[in-house]
């Protein structure tokens, strides 16, 4: 996505991320929206809103382990402990300290249901050391999620935090999680026809279930909110079309379910906006978008739609300036989850807002989507502020596969997406990306097989139990996919001094293993595990798989999605090392590399039946 410029005062927010922004447009015909109140405060959500956490402190003062007081600069004063925007899945948990000089502080999290008897181990939270980029600057603070939760759940955590210089703590704390988005319970239906759809929609209430006839209805602006527990609920039957944009500003709990739209469908501002179950299909109008917010809204939920876009899988069309053209669905804006959806043929498929444009984007969700042939990223996860989380998509016939460019600080997590025909990278972690957390990825792709070829440094990049193959490389429209054999890791402007990378399968179908590690040239896996953090990494072919997996040696091809789930007795069975609340319930002795365990059944991408 090309830089867009828009103005608008951002507040701080919980997350503690600030920028300085102004007042201007995508295009001239979008509304504008609110905003953050000058002063930097945090927009306090409508009377409606989801629990966002009640931490709770022990009532302790801070002690050393061994129960002496702390003090000292390398001692640990914590602050604040927050639990912003959560969704329907997962958790974000924040937790403010100052001090700790030498940066050895740790936050263990246990969490639970609320009246359960029995404690899980999440990943331990992130610590966030102070920094700025882009023209955004963040607090240090210890920062990381809870995955894979039940929706309209809540759920008790309880945070210990250590540090040997002092200032140890233990907090608890609260929090629900989001519902499904549903109408009310006995909702009136009203029936609706293209000739009685503008009198209807005008005198819409709370709980209403508007269901749209058989039949074409114009493009429209959507202008009454609902409530909490009574959307307004937009539904259509079969054969009902809309012809044109539809655009709902500065609403509240609409939802629409199982429309077809012929346009581009645009929610500035509109909070607990629901998109289920419906197909769009963008234009060239509008620049041939197809969902998207432009101005911040907050928890919307797109899940089980296909959207398709009208730029072809061409070589012409790769890259930023390629003759691409549309966002599948772009948002910006807290608690967003955009899940299960099938996105083809637009420049970027999912994307977030770039520069300027980016407003408090954390605790995004991006989940079980299927992403194919998108010209530039599948996933555009830019500007993520921390705690955004890429679960469990499928990339085939993508330009870039996930791009983070960059993460402000982190953490921002990639975590069991399958990516097959990256054409130029499976990773875009450039312009100062700092924070990723790549967990049990598999990357099939021509070229390198994990390349990030960034002029600016990666920093405080940590992976574990990846999966990456590449082979021949070549160029395409003026990009490089990798070198003449294919590195197995090109990662020339990574940070090595606070990289952590360990129990990842690398491999190359040219037989060879050359890498790049922060500028250091390595010839061999045993090169590998002496010289940087992979003291656990295995060197892979495409005999891992259980089915047969084409290398893609002519990346411009459609290919179909290949089965990537591995092979039972290859080296990446038990290869992995356990990560708590990621790798719960896995079958052997250890965790396997890669997106997918042996044997487990393929997840469901895209719409849901």
């Amino acid at each position: 996505m090309s830089p867009r410029i828009l103005r608008t005062w951002c507040g701080a927010a919980a997350l503690l991320l600030s920028v300085a922004c102004g007042d201007s447009g995508h295009d001239d015909t979008r509304a504008d929206a609110g905003t953050h109140p000058p002063d930097g405060s945090v927009p306090t959500p409508d009377a409606g809103a989801p629990d966002s956490g009640t931490p709770e402190e022990d009532g302790g003062t801070n002690t050393s382990p061994d129960g002496g007081p702390s003090g000292g600069p390398d001692a640990t004063v914590p602050g604040a402990v927050t639990l912003p925007f959560p969704t329907l899945q997962h958790l974000t948990v924040e937790w403010a300290f100052t001090g700790d000089a030498n940066a050895n502080g740790t936050v263990a999290v246990r969490f639970r249901p609320a009246g359960s008897s029995t404690w899980r181990k999440a990943l331990p939270l992130r610590r966030i050391p102070a920094g700025s980029n882009e023209g955004f600057s963040w607090a240090q603070r210890h920062s990381g999620s809870i995955f894979g939760l039940q929706p309209a759940t809540q759920y008790e955590l309880e945070l210990t935090l250590a540090d040997p210089d002092g200032g140890g703590a233990v907090r608890t704390a609260t929090a629900t999680t989001r519902a499904v988005p549903a109408p009310m319970a006995n909702a009136p239906v009203k029936a609706v026809t293209p000739a009685t759809f503008a009198s209807v929609a005008a005198s819409a209430q709370p709980g209403d279930l508007l269901e749209l006839g058989s039949g074409t209805y114009t493009g429209f602006d959507w202008s009454r909110s609902g409530t909490e527990g009574k959307p307004i609920v937009l539904r259509g039957t079969s054969g009902t079309v809309i012809n044109g944009p539809v655009n709902l500003f500065n609403q509240n709990h609409v939802h629409f379910d199982r429309l077809t739209i012929n346009g581009r469908l645009r929610f500035n501002g509109t909070k607990n906006f629901a998109l289920t179950r419906s197909t769009i299909n963008a234009t060239s109008a509008n620049g041939g978008d197809a969902v998207v917010t432009f101005l911040r809204a907050e928890n919307a939920y797109i899940a089980d739609n296909v959207v398709t876009g009208i730029t072809p899988w061409a070589e012409s069309s790769l890259g930023v300036n390629g003759n691409n053209q549309g966002e599948g669905i772009c948002v910006t804006g807290p608690g967003h989850v955009i899940q299960n959806n099938r996105v083809t043929g637009f420049r970027d498929g999912i994307s977030f807002m770039e520069d300027d444009a980016a407003v408090d984007q954390y605790s995004i969700d991006v989940l079980d989507n299927d992403l194919i042939g998108n010209a530039d990223d599948g996933v555009e996860a830019d500007f993520c502020a921390h705690n955004c989380r890429i679960v469990g998509n499928r990339l085939t016939n993508n330009f870039i596969a996930l791009s983070s460019q960059p993460s402000l600080g982190g953490p921002t997590y990639f975590v069991r997406n399958a990516v097959y025909n990256a054409v130029h990278i499976a990773f875009k972690l450039y312009r100062g990306s700092s924070g990723d957390v790549l967990l049990h990825n598999t990357v099939v792709k021509h070229g390198d097989g994990f390349g990030i070829t960034a002029t600016t440094p990666v920093a405080r990049l940590h992976a574990r139990n990846n999966l990456f193959i590449g082979g021949p490389g070549g160029t395409f429209n003026g990009y490089s996919s990798g070198s003449a054999q294919g590195s197995v890791l090109h990662l020339p402007s990574l940070t090595t001094a606070n990289a952590d990378l360990d129990h990842d399968g690398y491999g190359s179908t040219s037989g060879t293993f050359n890498a790049n590690w922060g500028g250091t040239r390595i010839t061999s896996l045993n090169d590998l595990r002496a010289n940087t953090t992979e003291k656990h990494a295995v060197q892979v072919d495409l005999g891992v798989f259980a089915a047969t997996v084409a290398y893609p040696a002519s990346p411009m091809t459609l290919y179909a999605a290949p089965d990537l789930r591995p092979r039972a007795g290859s080296i990446v069975e038990n290869a992995g090392t356990p990560l708590d609340n990621i790798t719960d319930g896995h079958a052997g002795s250890a965790p396997d590399l890669g997106a997918l365990e042996v044997g487990a059944p393929i997840p469901t991408y895209g719409p849901r039946p």
